[in-house]
């Protein structure tokens, strides 16, 4: 199959449902939890990996009238409802933020479950509050990334389809010869691929990617 010439159009909205996430063994655990739903057990939980790599899409995805709030901006009078924060070790510990997220787990037993996300472990994240430590500590806890050549593959084309682009296999595994093996790296390779093209009038190719690699 011929490359795809690069249209001047912008990047198509990535697709973020639950259909459109890509499962692996390195997540499969985690998917299957986050697909129990309503069905759950726990009243709270995390995700964690690196930068890229699905916390945000799948959590986005957990349960259609779930509250999505960064946990550098919480806001612990909201309504009950499910409840994603984001990016919890982010953020420097402190007992504004501590106070709110131990509020917010509290009232996850009262019909308003919780879904947080981070880099790390739960039991690794920064308190300044004793008490939430243990409830961090308690979290059940799902990892989201162990990179291998199927999943790095497989991100790199959705992220190439996003962008309304086909590439063959080729650009693909020459890409992932070179480039470190985080998500984060393949998103920040694949949008600057396509720029090139389209600054260039050209195919996403191989010859393009060995340019952008020198």
């Amino acid at each position: 199959m011929s490359p795809q010439l690069p249209l001047p159009l912008p990047p198509a909205t990535p697709k973020l449902s639950r259909a459109d996430f890509l499962v692996a063994p390195a997540n499969a655990e985690a998917v299957a939890f986050i697909d129990l739903w309503p069905n759950w057990t726990v009243a709270s939980a995390a995700l964690y990996g690196p930068s890229g790599s699905g916390k945000s899409h799948l959590a986005g995805a957990w349960a259609a009238n779930a509250l999505v709030m960064q946990a550098a901006a919480i806001d612990p009078d909201v309504p009950l409802q499910p409840i994603v924060i984001e990016d919890v070790d982010g953020v420097r510990a402190s007992l504004k933020r501590d106070g709110a997220l131990f509020s917010l787990l509290e009232r996850a037993t009262r019909g308003a479950p919780v879904l947080l996300t981070g880099l790390e472990p739960p039991a690794a994240w920064d308190v300044a509050l004793p008490d939430l430590a243990s409830r961090f500590a308690a979290l059940l806890a799902f990892p989201l990334w162990a990179p291998d050549d199927a999943l790095l593959a497989a991100l790199a084309r959705k992220l190439f389809t996003d962008r309304q682009l086909t590439v063959p296999d080729a650009v693909i595994a020459r890409m992932l010869r070179s480039l470190e093996r985080t998500p984060a790296a393949v998103r920040a390779f694949v949008a600057e691929a396509d720029a090139r093209a389209l600054a260039e009038k050209k195919p996403v190719s191989v010859s393009l990617v060995q340019e952008l690699m020198r």
